[in-house]
């Protein structure tokens, strides 16, 4: 479970990175660890507190695609969307995935159960289409492979 925005959190965790060289990612890190994603509270805290302009850290946050500004559901699923998989499938794979779910990409499941998230390449291309739930690689993806993601993250 992650706590709520708190302020006093944000500020140890952002002393925890003083004198440090560079900062701003472990800082946006720990912060999405703490609180589940780096809210829109969050930018403008860093940035007075790191003597940034709240431009910076909006650009760093919302550059990489793993930082979130609401928290992601219990479980995390990141299907693979890049040439390999999609020339194996991958597109009728996360279109079935999307609706089963009934989730957009970037969504999460009205219970709070499942994220699904797009990403480009896992590196499994060998094996397409393939997909990552909550940071263990699946290969080879099919129905079964979407109804097995159903049954473990209890829907």
């Amino acid at each position: 479970m992650f706590l709520a925005w708190n302020e006093a959190q944000a500020l140890e965790i952002i002393r925890r990175h003083d004198g440090r060289e560079g900062p701003l990612l472990p800082i946006l890190h720990d912060m999405q660890a703490m609180f589940g994603c780096v809210p829109v509270e969050a930018v403008s805290f860093i940035a007075s507190a790191m003597n940034l302009t709240r431009a910076e850290v909006h650009g760093v946050a919302s550059f990489y695609h793993d930082f979130r500004e609401q928290p992601a559901g219990r479980h995390m699923l990141k299907l693979c969307r890049a040439e390999a998989c999609q020339s194996m499938g991958g597109e009728a794979v996360a279109a079935k995935v999307l609706k089963q779910f009934g989730v957009g990409w970037g969504g999460t499941t009205a219970d709070g159960s499942l994220t699904v998230e797009a990403t480009y390449c896992l590196g499994l291309c060998a094996c397409a289409p393939s997909a990552m739930l909550d940071g263990e690689p699946m290969a080879r993806l099919d129905q079964a492979s979407v109804d097995a993601i159903a049954q473990e993250v209890g829907r």
